[in-house]
């Protein structure tokens, strides 16, 4: 194939190309060249293909082009290619089109759809300092950790605590007799919700006593606790739910349900099958059925063990090789010097973080993951997307699902159709929030200094202040800035030093 020397110019979309005198076999090139796509022959819509790609790779894409449509080219194709690349980009063709951001400016930087290499990066740096960081506290304080604070098998004073564990279901089957003579019209609703209040007052009351009564190590203490307060937040949930399933049924068979509960299954019937389920079930909003999977995977289950267990593992070497000495080594938060407190504040802060992360990782997404596969519970939304919370508002509705949705089932909206404000619900769900805060760490530690309670409802001027910050800026950035400063940087810090300092420091034993 030749192509004569004769060229005539011409202007095709603003750029120069060019048109030959050819022969016959020419022409077959050329007919070959005219059945490939528009995008190609066009100079300016060749610049076009990627709007951040350089001349390379646009005259690149189009030598990939031509490559993929092989099978319309016969022999001679590497020829045309190098023609088309040749002549794809000609120096006339603009190469500024429009007016365009850096990368890394702050108009473009969170419009990029994937930051993957950055995290990476992040990802890299963060284990290497912190590898450098895990070796020289060991070099320079040696193996400090000790298990005396976190278990003591050998005591015999553990033992109360285990045995009103195991005790626990006898609480959810009080509440199943209960519902079972309310079902037969053996008891009126009355004496039933006075029932109920007496079973779930008794459910958290007694762990209570049986801590308060035994000198028992810290986490068996806060084990039974959170044992204790789920098992109450169920037993709410079945009362609550039964009686108004009741209530439905009763009016269904009167016929004046309203057209709000269209949707809602009045059928009031009272499983043993289902509470038995539903006690065991990652969830603490009672229903009849719940969505289901269709089998368990095995594999997926021991994967997620053994990260269990790694990072339970992590958690432990945090506290006590980091997070102890530092507390040990501390004074009073409110009692000391201003400067010294704050600096404490900002040295438990990280490895606070880290266990903090590690607790949520370990317990909402592994743990009730492994529930929820073996007994394929289908609904497996434990958390959403909280680490991108604006507010302090969101983050509570977003980081514990199970705890968000039986407070607003529970609590903020039976609250607005009993007539109270918004504001007075939202202030009685952070009141409930706080008491089972307070609960869960007071009692195993002995110590009611009420920081925790004072912890949760600060989260309530907090929620104003962050919603107002974020209206006046009008940046996600900001609202999320303040967010993590707030709660992870100063405020856990804090309620761990005041704690800590309570407990150790002042000799309170936990073995």
């Amino acid at each position: 194939m030749a192509i004569s020397d004769s060229l005539d110019s011409s202007s095709i979309g603003g750029a120069t190309t060019t048109t030959t005198t050819m022969s016959d076999s020419d022409r077959n090139l050329s007919l070959r060249k005219s059945q490939r796509p528009a995008a190609i022959r066009d100079a300016n819509d060749v610049a076009e293909l990627d709007n951040s790609a350089t001349a390379v790779e646009a005259s690149t894409e189009s030598a990939n082009s031509i490559a993929r449509n092989g099978k319309m080219i016969g022999n001679g194709d590497n020829h045309a290619a190098g023609l088309d690349i040749k002549f794809a980009y000609r120096p006339s063709v603009p190469a500024h089109r429009r007016i365009k951001e850096s990368p890394l400016s702050s108009d473009a930087i969170f419009k990029q759809q994937s930051h993957a290499g950055l995290f990476n990066l992040c990802i890299v740096v963060l284990v290497a300092v912190n590898s450098r960081l895990i070796i020289e506290n060991l070099m320079k304080y040696g193996w400090l950790i000790k298990t005396g604070f976190w278990f003591s098998s050998k005591s015999l004073s553990d033992w109360p605590l285990l045995m009103c564990c195991l005790t626990l279901p006898l609480f959810p089957l009080s509440a199943f007799l209960v519902e079972k003579l309310a079902q037969r019209n053996c008891l009126s609703d009355p004496v039933v919700v006075l029932l109920h209040v007496i079973i779930t007052t008794a459910a958290i009351l007694y762990p209570v006593f049986v801590i308060l009564r035994c000198n028992s190590a810290f986490l068996s203490g806060v084990t039974l606790m959170l044992f204790a307060c789920i098992v109450w937040l169920k037993l709410v949930s079945y009362a609550h739910t039964n009686y108004d399933m009741r209530a439905l049924a009763n009016s269904a068979d009167k016929g004046d349900a309203s057209s709000s509960s269209v949707n809602v299954d009045c059928s009031y019937d009272v499983s043993f099958k289902s509470l038995v389920y539903f006690m065991v079930a990652p969830t603490l909003c009672y229903q009849t059925s719940y969505p289901r999977t269709a089998s368990v995977r095995k594999g997926w289950v021991v994967r997620q063990f053994v990260k269990l267990i790694i990072f339970t593992g992590v958690m432990g070497f945090i506290i006590e090789q980091y997070i102890n000495p530092i507390v040990r080594n501390s004074q009073h938060p409110l009692k000391g010097n201003l400067l010294y407190a704050i600096e404490r504040v900002l040295k438990l802060s990280v490895p606070n973080l880290y266990v903090w992360l590690c607790m949520f990782y370990c317990f909402f997404h592994l743990w009730l993951n492994i529930l929820a596969e073996l007994l394929r519970f289908g609904d497996r939304e434990f958390y959403k997307d909280w680490w991108n919370a604006k507010t302090v508002e969101e983050y509570w509705r977003m980081w514990n699902m199970p705890v968000h949705k039986w407070m607003v089932r529970h609590i903020y909206f039976p609250c607005l159709r009993h007539g109270i404000p918004k504001g007075a619900a939202l202030l009685i769900a952070f009141t409930v929030s706080a008491i089972f805060h307070e609960l869960c760490i007071a009692v195993p530690c002995h110590i009611f200094k009420f920081w925790a309670f004072i912890g949760i409802m600060f989260q309530v001027p907090l929620v104003l202040i962050t919603n107002y910050l974020q209206n006046r800026f009008r940046n996600s950035m900001v609202g999320n800035m303040i967010f993590w400063c707030f709660f992870c940087i100063f405020g856990q810090p804090m309620c761990v030093l005041l704690y800590y300092h309570d407990l150790m420091n002042r000799g309170v034993k936990t073995k």
